[in-house]
C-alpha cells in the first residue's frame, strides 16, 4: 500500500513539474504583441511588442526559436524563447498569415494571401528560394511529417493544393467545402484534414490517394449554423481524438479520430481561433480572438480548467515545455 502510495505521489508531483515548466506564447493580433502564460497558475507572466498584426506562429524543435508571422510588416520574426530578443526576419513575402516548418528545419512555407502564392523559405540562408503561385487566397498550409507533402488551401478558389517537397511544384488539387482555412496532416501522414469556415465542415482525405474519406459536419443545440465555423485544428498523435475550433460557435469539437464521428462540444471563449497541445497532449490550449482570452483545457476529463486574460485579439498559439 505504502509503495502504491509513493508511486502515485513521484507521478503526481512529475506531473507537476512538467506543467509547472510549460509556457503559452500567444500572438495578439490587436496588441501587434506576444503573451506570455504560465501554464501552471494559469496567469498572464509578460507581454512584449513584436510587430503590426502578428498572427501565425510556431516553435523550433529544440524550443529555441519561436517563429512569428507579422503580416503587416510582411515579415516572419525568429524570436529566441528564452530572451524574447528578435534575431532574425524572414522574407516570407506580402501578408503572410500562416505559415509551416519542414520537418527537419530546413524550410519554412509561408502563405501569401494576396499574391496568391506559398513562399519557400531556407532557414540556414534566410532567404526565399521559391515562390509556388496556388489558388486565389491561400491561408492553411501544413506539411506532412514524413517530409513528402505540403498542403495548401486556398480560400477564394475552394481547393487544397498537394505540393511535391521534393520539386515544390503542385501535382495535384482538390475540391473542398467554401472558404478552407486550416490543413492539418496526421502524425502518421496518413491522413489530411481540412475546414471549411463557410460551410461549417471538416473534409477528410486519404493521403495516398488524395480522396475524401469523410466530411464531418457539426450541430450544436441552441447555436445557430452560421454560427459553427471551423478554423483552427489539431489530431492526437494516436490518431485516438480531434479537436476543431469552431470560431463564433464558441466551442471546441471533440471527434473520434477513428470512427470520424463528433463525440461532444467543449464551451471556450468567445471565437475561438487556433488551438495548441501541450507537449505531452494532456491538456489543450485555445485562442478565443473576441473574449480576449485563452481557454485551459484537461483532455483527460475533456473539461474546461479555466480562462486566461491575454490582450487584445489572441489568434496563434505555440507551447514550451
Amino acid at each position: 500500500m505504502k509503495i502504491t502510495f509513493v508511486l502515485a505521489m513521484a507521478a503526481a508531483f512529475a506531473n507537476q513539474a512538467a506543467l509547472a515548466s510549460e509556457t503559452l506564447f500567444v500572438t495578439l493580433e490587436k496588441d501587434n504583441a506576444l503573451a506570455l502564460v504560465d501554464a501552471q497558475s494559469g496567469k498572464l507572466t509578460k507581454t512584449v511588442k513584436i510587430g503590426k498584426r502578428p498572427r501565425g506562429i510556431e516553435i523550433s524543435k529544440d524550443f529555441k526559436s519561436i517563429y512569428v508571422a507579422v503580416s503587416d510588416d510582411n515579415t516572419i520574426l525568429v524570436i529566441d524563447s528564452s530572451t524574447l530578443k528578435v534575431t532574425g526576419k524572414l522574407p516570407s513575402g506580402d501578408d503572410p498569415e500562416t505559415f509551416a516548418i519542414a520537418p527537419d528545419g530546413s524550410q519554412i512555407y509561408a502563405s501569401n494571401e494576396d499574391d496568391n502564392k506559398v513562399t519557400v523559405i531556407d532557414t540556414a540562408t534566410r532567404k526565399a528560394i521559391k515562390a509556388i503561385p496556388v489558388g486565389v487566397e491561400p491561408e492553411g498550409i501544413a506539411v506532412s511529417p514524413d517530409g513528402r507533402w505540403l498542403a495548401s488551401t486556398s480560400e477564394t478558389t475552394n481547393m487544397a493544393h498537394w505540393i511535391d517537397r521534393a520539386k515544390l511544384e503542385i501535382v495535384e488539387n482538390s475540391l473542398v467545402d467554401p472558404r478552407p482555412r486550416s490543413a492539418r496532416f496526421t502524425d502518421d501522414s496518413k491522413q489530411l484534414w481540412v475546414s471549411s469556415e463557410i460551410a461549417g465542415s471538416v473534409t477528410v482525405f486519404d493521403v495516398e490517394s488524395k480522396t475524401p474519406i469523410k466530411k464531418l459536419s457539426f450541430k450544436i443545440p441552441g447555436v445557430t449554423q452560421e454560427k459553427i465555423q471551423p478554423v483552427g485544428m489539431r489530431v492526437d498523435k494516436d490518431r485516438r481524438y480531434a479537436y476543431v475550433a469552431l470560431g463564433p460557435a464558441n466551442r471546441v469539437a471533440v471527434i473520434d479520430a477513428q470512427k470520424l464521428e463528433v463525440l461532444q462540444y467543449l464551451l471556450v471563449g468567445q471565437r475561438v481561433w487556433n488551438l495548441e497541445f501541450s507537449p505531452d497532449q494532456k491538456r489543450l490550449y485555445t485562442t478565443n480572438g473576441v473574449s480576449n482570452d485563452v481557454s485551459i483545457i484537461d483532455l483527460e476529463k475533456h473539461k474546461v480548467l479555466k480562462s486566461v486574460a491575454v490582450g487584445q485579439y489572441p489568434w496563434g498559439i505555440a507551447v514550451k515545455p
